[in-house]
């Protein structure tokens, strides 16, 4: 045998034999330490969770591959199928073991408090949390102790960063959140003060779905082994993460870190000063870009997709109402009404999450695209309707007169005025659909206003790169509208030249 071929069989064999990599979710949008954007190296996914599932990969003879997704939405993600485990921040909690088997918890922190420094009418207690305005994560305990207590709780699902922001500016009163959390944005700000006292601890654990227990199992063992030989210690302690609850949860005496947070320090020095705008715009974000375009790539794909889909329907639609008997008219009112009557958001999520349910699961992009070309739709129906009914009746009876058929009419007479008319507000539509297309991150795709919020919140850096993002969204919407005034002028030469 050709050493080649033989060379050949045996990587085959090794690939059909080595183990599935362990998908799991999470959302790099929540920021530091969990998991987000290396500031130095965008292209680079970092934190304390990815360092985890990856030693937890190692430990399963295999490797780990992170998939992208909401954090408020991660479990019903999982129970979808998008990944094997959710590993993020996920809270033991009653309501999570309900949807999903949960691993035995990894790292345990104290519920702290963050006001604004000699603030005197700041809460330092729960019992004053009443009637104060709290920032906190959506469906966390912290959420939770502060509803109990009667606060006026504003959560937030941008990222950790917009929670402190908001603090900082006056709009809230104080935040409750995990020490981890106010360690890496409460308490690098000297304007905040943390309070700590005896406001609860949350445990994170791994989440599988609930036929899976062999994997949590599995994971369980290979936690209970990095426990056991002081990897995970090791790992907290450079995040600066070893925590007294993690120690308690641990069995481990040592309640200290007992070697420099470096990671921590790097992230410190990475954002802890923000750079003048223009030394951001010459040094970082160049390096920027290649994610910025991939973003751009994913959105303008799936904007066209979704545009055509809502053309090729809204056409059918516009003339099954203009032209169809009674019931097709029914149907095609019913239609509209229903997509331009309920959020688009509503829409997805019943495409995306509640045709599975159906035995229905669809491709993520191609969820989203359908769901997006269903809802404008119903409003390019609306604009071509009315670009048909703008052709005077004479007009549809001359041709009748001429014995041109329906078709031929429709062609030769109605068509092209009605394009013409339509064509500004198609191009608006297509213009909003561009910007509508971030809802798909809902359904795991990183377009471009995901990348933007998740590289904000790594970097601490909303304004700059919302300039970006905005650049972007400019350089990919300006070419289509120069395209449609180009043609709205074509059709009106057109129509000039024919005889009257």
């Amino acid at each position: 045998m050709r050493p080649w071929l033989l060379g050949a069989i045996v990587l085959s064999a090794t690939a059909w034999a080595a183990p599935p990599p362990l998908r799991w979710g999470a959302d790099g949008q929540g920021g530091a330490p969990f998991v987000f954007q290396d500031p130095m190296d965008p292209t680079r996914l970092i934190g304390f969770e990815v360092e985890l599932a990856d030693l937890l990969a190692q430990r399963l003879g295999t490797r780990a591959v992170p998939v992208a997704g909401p954090w408020d939405k991660l479990l019903e993600l999982l129970a979808r199928g998008d990944f094997d485990v959710a590993l993020n921040g996920i809270e033991v909690a009653a309501e999570k073991k309900r949807v999903a088997l949960l691993s035995r918890p990894y790292f345990a922190a104290a519920e702290v408090l963050t006001v604004r420094r000699a603030d005197p009418s700041a809460p330092r207690s729960l019992e004053a949390l009443k009637d104060k305005r709290v920032g906190t994560l959506p469906g966390s305990l912290a959420e939770r102790i502060a509803q109990r207590f009667g606060a006026d709780v504003r959560t937030y699902e941008g990222g950790q960063d917009e929670i402190y922001e908001d603090l900082k500016l006056g709009r809230t009163d104080a935040v409750l959140l995990d020490e981890v959390i106010a360690a890496y944005y409460g308490e690098l700000d000297e304007a905040f003060e943390t309070v700590r006292g005896d406001f609860g601890v949350v445990e994170y654990a791994i989440a599988a779905r609930l036929d899976d227990q062999p994997r949590i199992d599995a994971l369980d063992a290979a936690l209970g082994a990095l426990i056991a030989d002081g990897s995970l210690r090791r790992l907290y302690e450079r995040w600066g993460l070893w925590t007294p609850a993690t120690a308690r949860l641990f069995g481990d005496s040592a309640l200290t870190p007992r070697g420099p947070a470096i990671e921590y320090e790097r992230w410190k020095a990475a954002v802890g000063h923000l750079p003048p705008f223009w030394e951001r715009a010459r040094t970082r974000y160049p390096s920027y870009l290649p994610l910025f375009v991939k973003g751009a790539v994913l959105t303008l794909l799936a904007s066209l997709s979704a545009m055509a889909l809502a053309i090729a329907l809204g056409v059918l639609l516009a003339m099954g109402r203009r032209f169809g008997p009674a019931v097709v008219r029914a149907a095609c009112v019913a239609y509209i009404e229903f997509f331009r009557g309920t959020p688009l958001l509503v829409q997805l999520t019943m495409i995306y999450f509640g045709l599975p349910e159906l035995g229905v699961r669809l491709d993520p992009f191609f969820a989203g695209v359908l769901a997006l070309g269903l809802n404008y739709a119903a409003a390019e129906a609306e604009n071509y309707r009315a670009g048909l009914e703008s052709v005077h009746r004479g007009q549809l009876e001359a041709s009748q007169v001429l014995g041109l058929s329906t078709l031929q009419t429709l062609r030769f007479v109605v068509g092209p005025q009605a394009v013409r008319i339509s064509i500004p507000p198609m191009t608006n539509d297509f213009i909003a659909l561009l910007k509508d297309s971030s809802l798909i991150s809902v359904v795991t795709l990183t377009e471009l206003t995901k990348t933007y919020t998740t590289l904000a919140n790594s970097t601490r850096d909303h304004l700059g790169l919302g300039l970006l993002v905005a650049l972007f969204y400019l350089l990919v919407g300006l070419p289509f509208a120069r395209l449609a005034r180009v043609v709205e002028a074509r059709f009106a030469q057109h129509l000039k030249r024919e005889p009257t």
